[in-house]
């Protein structure tokens, strides 16, 4: 009886095992989707890369430019 119980076990255990490095292994090679979150994130971020290039050409391309010295303020 002991006998057959370890064995059942073993087996059941071993199944287990198999079981789990299968999923590791799908898990491993399945392609990336990216969910709602994700694409959210990443769309914030183009949206700052691409204000960010904006305010540059905006402001620091004009006052290179410029003749004469820098003021404080880019309000005048």
């Amino acid at each position: 009886m002991y006998q057959s119980n370890f064995e059942y076990l073993v087996e059941l255990h071993r199944k287990e095992i198999l079981n789990e490095t299968e999923q590791a292994h799908a898990d491993e090679f399945r392609p990336y989707r990216p969910g709602l979150f994700a694409h959210a994130m990443f769309d914030l971020a183009n949206w700052m890369i691409h204000t960010g290039k904006q305010l540059r050409r905006r402001y620091e391309i004009p006052a290179t430019a410029c003749s004469q010295p820098a003021r404080g303020s880019f309000a005048h």
